[in-house]
């Protein structure tokens, strides 16, 4: 991403989720954050409400797959439709593959059936999806790795919760007091 300017990119996964992503818009709301929201479609489907949240609050949103599926584990056309059911609830040209697993195959259908279609990882890993991990570590690790124009990934999920209620505050304050500003990824 553009590193001219002090910018981090923060991005969550997995959501919506009705309690957690609530949390982590208050959190953005306290530093005037932007961020990018990759979701599942059917979480989607059960919080349309948080989906919309997201929306109002000017954060950017992506595809994450109907069903969170590992594209080392699904056939080619099986995992198209599942980008594909996301899109029909989902109106973004951002996808972000789950567990950052995509065959080139997938890589290059997702890209001919959606012209406008990006394909973002990143280059931090919070790892706040580790349950062997304590929150205040995986703080230390966005902190030791982010620069201007990372791309951070977080979950807004319950099985980060335990870390992301700590990393992301902390992460928050100690970029925010070195002048850093935390941007959605551009449209375009």
């Amino acid at each position: 991403m553009p590193v001219q300017e002090k910018t981090i990119y923060l991005t969550f996964d997995d959501g919506p989720h009705p309690e957690i992503t609530p949390f982590v818009l208050d959190q953005l709301r306290q530093y005037e954050a932007k961020a990018h929201f990759f979701c599942i479609g059917q979480n989607v489907d059960h919080n349309p409400e948080t989906f919309a949240s997201i929306q109002a609050d000017g954060h950017g949103i992506g595809n994450h797959t109907q069903h969170h599926v590992n594209g080392w584990k699904t056939s080619q056309a099986d995992y198209l439709n599942d980008v594909q059911l996301a899109a029909d609830r989902i109106d973004s040209n951002w996808f972000r593959p789950p567990y950052g697993r995509l065959r080139s195959q997938q890589a290059r259908s997702i890209l001919s059936h959606f012209p406008k279609m990006r394909i973002a990882m990143w280059d931090v890993l919070s790892g706040d999806f580790d349950r062997f991990r304590e929150g205040e570590d995986c703080a230390r690790l966005v902190a030791g790795y982010a620069e201007s124009g990372s791309i951070v990934v977080m979950h807004d999920s319950e099985k980060a919760w335990d870390r992301l209620k700590i990393c992301l505050p902390k992460t928050l304050e100690f970029f925010h007091k070195k002048g850093f500003r935390f941007e959605k990824l551009p449209d375009r």
